[in-house]
């Protein structure tokens, strides 16, 4: 995939920011950039959501990765990968989540919310009573909500991605561990290099 529309000049201090964070500048936030205020507004509601935390970081990172999984989405499979390294997340179990249904490395809960991640991606969504009832018993109102909330904003930015034509950068070449390969899609499209 390439972009399909060209990335955007940013403030110095910004592109500093990034790099120094990242080790370069994220695609999304280059092609954001030629709307600043949105890519601004987009910014700051990422901040807040990312400081959500009744919801465990690893349950939130794998559920991120099962949607760009499925909606195709190897730039936000790429970054969340390198997030899980980063964070000291089971990376080994990370790496499997392309392939999740197929893995033995997941509990049950995990297991569950990689469902409800797909189940709520799917169009139209197929969220059961019964998946949902199994997540509210084990997480709660408040990590129900929470997590519902960031899938919901995962399908946003993962289809804000795909459909700009932003690919993997590369940054899980970093990760010692390979990341899975979702069945049916290539290799190729997880870990191209920009």
């Amino acid at each position: 995939m390439t972009l399909r529309i060209a990335k955007a000049e940013l403030p110095a201090e910004l592109g500093k920011t990034m790099t120094e964070r990242f080790g370069a500048v994220p695609e999304p936030v280059e092609v954001a950039w030629h709307h600043p205020a949105f890519g601004n507004a987009t910014s700051e509601f990422a901040g807040e959501v990312a400081k959500c935390n009744t919801v465990d970081e690893s349950l939130k990172t794998f559920a991120h990765m099962a949607v760009a999984a499925q909606v195709g989405c190897s730039w936000c499979l790429d970054i969340n990968y390198f997030h899980a390294q980063n964070q000291n997340l089971d990376v080994a179990k990370a790496s499997q989540v392309p392939c999740w249904r197929t893995s033995d490395a997941f509990t049950p809960l995990e297991r569950d919310v990689l469902e409800y991640a797909e189940a709520m991606t799917d169009t139209p969504p197929t969220v059961t009573d019964e998946l949902y009832a199994r997540l509210l018993d084990r997480l709660g109102s408040t990590a129900m909500v929470e997590l519902t909330g960031f899938v919901a904003f995962t399908n946003m930015s993962t289809r804000n991605n795909t459909a700009h034509g932003i690919s993997s950068q590369g940054f899980s070449e970093a990760c010692e561990i390979p990341l899975a390969v979702r069945p049916g899609q290539p290799s190729s499209n997880v870990t191209s290099a920009s």
